[in-house]
């Protein structure tokens, strides 16, 4: 029988009357776990444990906190290959994918230990003598933390590290999909001494636990990253009740091949940025724009690529891409490969769905060429390993495909001419440009955040994140 899990409220583990099964993408025989479907009571009860908790940990000096979050760096650092492989049963990454990830958030939690150290207000003169004017940063209270499926820990860690670091209390949510990395995450944070209250864990369908919080009159802020039409719905309710609210939505990011890139990088950061992970994430390279001198070469090579990739158990060695995380997923991919033949893309390689020892969400990554812009596959997020070749004329032709998108998060340029690096670098209208390097993968002390539907409100990580888990208040003092 399946081991089950509660949520986390008051520092006190809370089973529910409902569970829901989380089974391994790479095994559907192998149920990772049961775990505790919570709603409006219990996210009732979590909001109240949080408020009741917030003075004391607004008032907690900066090193009861940052040896709290620096403690949970060393716990998840030292559990990382446990935690990893855990990673990889529920969502379906690499092993090594999986435990890269812990160990990112081991690192984010040890950035913002630091954060609780490092000033964070100004003292300003005044015009009147006697007077000093002090600009401070304060929590802004409870937060609920909405994270996606496909970062199941990191995307928690970089949430909640800053949430806690500024002095605020937490709900989190994650998705209901993969909520065991989550649940370990939480564990931690409670071994590593969180007050009971400091850090609550509701796990439950987005339609229920979700709308609840952003219903809720004791949650002063959302972070949400997900789907752009959920992440509407967020801004919605949040704006009905003056909740503060940031955004990550996802995105269609173009990866530009010049003629004068060195094509051999540029095929490999294609490869990384289009199929590893599955192509499940929000940075992927869904659209190569590759101009026409070098076209046939990128192509060739890349499609060559991915004809040694091991499609596979997350946990076999030789795997390069994992399965896809849930049937739906897949059902989707696969239906954005027969729109893509149908809208007249030529298929160069794979699109299929795999059979492999284990029942599992296999699918051959997918590769498209002389795709247009116009195209559907060129123009909605796929969130799968599918990629379309577009060619273009020349560097300013290129330039005005990668804009022609309703996203703006992350782009990559590959050229060795400081002047179409610096074109692309002032030109692109996303968050995060990339030189000869993969549009996935950022810094933790970097902002992460894009333009346009992608996301919405302050960036994510770094120090950039106290823009949103504090607020300014101005004190005037008269000596």
């Amino acid at each position: 029988m399946a081991k089950r899990f509660g949520n986390l409220i008051g520092g006190e583990w809370i089973e529910a009357a409902e569970v829901s099964e989380n089974r391994n993408p790479s095994d559907l025989d192998e149920v990772v776990g049961e775990f505790s479907q919570g709603g409006a009571a219990e996210v009732d009860q979590a909001v109240a444990a949080a408020r009741a908790a917030q003075p004391g940990w607004r008032a907690a000096n900066a090193q009861v906190r940052g040896d709290m979050l620096d403690k949970v760096h060393d716990l998840l650092m030292a559990r990382s290959a446990e935690l990893g492989e855990l990673l990889a049963r529920e969502e379906g990454k690499t092993r090594a994918e999986a435990v890269g990830e812990v160990q990112r958030a081991a690192r984010i939690f040890r950035f913002y230990a630091g954060e609780c150290y490092r000033a964070n207000g100004d003292v300003l003169p005044s015009m009147r003598s006697g007077v000093t004017v002090e600009a401070r940063r304060e929590p802004i209270g409870v937060v609920g933390l909405i994270t996606p499926w496909n970062f199941p820990i990191a995307i928690p860690a970089w949430k909640a590290a800053p949430a806690l670091a500024y002095g605020n209390c937490v709900v989190m949510k994650p998705a209901d999909m993969v909520p065991a990395s989550a649940w370990r995450l939480a564990e931690i944070i409670q071994e590593a001494g969180a007050p009971a209250g400091v850090f609550n864990l509701v796990m439950g369908r987005g339609s229920v636990v979700g709308e609840a919080m952003l219903n809720h009159a004791g949650i002063d802020g959302v972070s949400f990253t997900g789907s752009q039409g959920v992440g509407q719905r967020v801004a919605e309710a949040c704006a009905r009740s003056f909740k503060r609210f940031q955004l990550e939505m996802g995105g269609k990011n173009p990866l530009v091949v010049l003629d004068d890139a060195d094509v051999d990088l540029a095929v490999e950061g294609a490869l990384n940025g289009a199929f590893f992970a599955t192509g499940q994430r929000c940075t992927a390279s869904s659209r190569l724009v590759v101009t026409r001198g070098v076209y046939k070469s990128f192509l060739d090579k890349l499609t060559s690529r991915l004809a040694q990739m091991q499609v596979g158990h997350a946990l076999d060695a030789s795997t390069n891409i994992g399965p896809v995380v849930s049937a739906s997923q897949l059902n989707q991919n696969l239906e954005y490969v027969e729109i893509g033949k149908g809208e007249g893309a030529r298929l160069v390689y794979g699109g299929d769905r795999l059979e492999r020892p284990t029942r599992g969400y296999f699918m051959q990554p997918a590769l498209f060429a002389d795709v247009d812009n116009a195209m559907r596959i060129a123009r909605e997020e796929i969130f799968g390993p599918v990629a379309a070749v577009i060619p273009a004329d020349n560097a300013e032709h290129a330039l005005a495909i990668a804009n022609d998108t309703d996203f703006g998060l992350s782009a990559a340029v590959y050229t060795t001419s400081l002047k179409h690096s610096r074109m692309f670098q002032d030109g692109l209208t996303v968050g995060m440009v990339m030189v000869n390097l993969p549009t996935a993968g950022v810094d933790i002390q970097a902002p992460f955040g894009g333009t346009k539907a992608s996301s919405f409100g302050p960036r994510e990580q770094g120090p950039y994140a106290r823009e949103f888990y504090t607020r300014m208040k101005t004190a005037y003092v008269q000596a």
